[in-house]
């Protein structure tokens, strides 16, 4: 279509070219206008090679008798695609060859050769040509550069999304880790209380058996505040029953009414953790003492907290026993690391001396805030 276009052009300028009315195109002018309009049938898988072939013949159109110097139209649209299609260096290489061999031809056949303004012809629609291509290149390339940008940046909304959602299954697990351990634990433990003192002491047996009930109560609340989370839409604040370290005698009281001693000191003025830091702190507490009512041989624990400097240090200590181990996943150790360590603190757990398994915690606290002196 476009090389059939260019013949009609050509033979349009070819027949008003003289200025004395229509004239038929010569045999020569006929064969160089038709092979310079052929060349552009491969103009876009070989654009540099079509581009060549065109700026021949029209550099060889005006030797054609009667010596017409006409606006190129082959070379122009061969050029344009070479601007567009190719890079600037190569458009660039080309359009300066066509200019000056297009401007030299024109110069040879002219009347006046370099002294007429028709000399300047070639080279004015070599750059229109080069320009307009190198235009329209340039916006592709921005429009296909904005399309990659916009392409990247949903990946990576995507990416973010997947990656918060696989925290939020994580913290859901320890959360119900956590729960379910902890007070599956107490309630095995206060039944087995209540089974032992059923004939002996009915009375604590009833204590006991009255523990379950509010354990198992507390489980359920715990366990429906964290399915919800699984099931609202509503914004974060809202949906986040979770406990904070405040609650910590409340928890030390559950594991005592189901008959495991805890003995809880301190060391320092205490201080408000950093907001990550508050449920870290109460969920270590809580599977460290579960631990050690699944796993101590004695039912004991020791809790210290030291406020030290800027950091809230947790020391969870039971008696144990190399090889003397209850039923458990593991999970929870790698519970408390991860919370402790996605809080910023650090975490360590082992055997001590062979005969106390021994949980530690450094968990950040909230910068003090200093009052300014005054002077009067």
């Amino acid at each position: 279509m476009v090389p059939l276009l260019v013949v009609l052009v050509f033979m349009a300028e070819v027949a008003w070219g003289q200025g004395t009315g229509l004239h038929a195109p010569t045999t020569w002018q006929l064969i160089f206008l038709v092979a310079g309009a052929g060349a552009l049938f491969w103009r876009r898988r070989f654009p540099r090679t079509s581009a060549v072939a065109a700026m021949v013949c029209g550099a060889a159109f005006p030797a054609a008798a009667p010596h017409l110097i006409i606006p190129d139209v082959a070379t122009m649209v061969a050029l344009y695609t070479v601007a567009r299609h190719t890079d600037r260096r190569t458009a660039t290489i080309l359009a300066t060859v066509a200019a000056v061999l297009l401007t030299a031809s024109s110069a040879i056949w002219l009347p006046d050769h370099f002294g007429d303004i028709h000399v300047v012809v070639p080279i004015n629609y070599v750059a229109a040509a080069v320009a307009v291509g190198s235009s329209i290149r340039n916006q592709r390339a921005m429009l296909h550069e904005q399309r990659q940008r916009a392409v990247e940046a949903e990946q990576s909304r995507e990416a973010e999304a997947r990656r918060q959602v696989r925290e939020e299954r994580i913290r859901i697990a320890r959360d119900l880790h956590d729960v379910v351990a902890h007070h599956i634990t107490l309630v095995n433990a206060q039944a087995g209380v209540a089974h032992h003192l059923m004939r002996t002491d009915p009375d604590r047996a009833y204590q006991a058996l009255a523990g379950i009930q509010e354990t198992s109560r507390t489980a359920l609340d715990e366990l429906r505040a964290t399915v919800g989370l699984l099931r609202s839409d509503d914004e974060p604040e809202s949906r986040q029953p979770t406990p904070a370290f405040e609650q910590l005698d409340e928890l030390v009281e559950t594991f005592r009414q189901s008959g495991f001693d805890v003995q809880v000191s301190g060391a320092g003025a205490a201080r408000p953790l950093v907001a990550a830091a508050g449920l870290a702190a109460y969920r270590i507490v809580q599977e460290a003492l579960t631990n050690a009512g699944k796993h101590g041989v004695e039912r004991r624990a020791d809790l210290e907290l030291s406020y030290l400097g800027d950091v809230l240090e947790i020391v969870v200590t039971n008696a144990a026993r190399a090889g003397h181990r209850g039923p458990g996943t593991g999970h929870g150790m790698i519970g408390m690391r991860e919370r402790a360590e996605s809080a910023g603190g650090r975490f360590s757990a082992g055997l001590r001396s062979g005969e106390v398994f021994e949980v530690r915690a450094t968990l950040p606290l909230e910068p003090q805030t200093r009052t300014p002196i005054t002077h009067s």
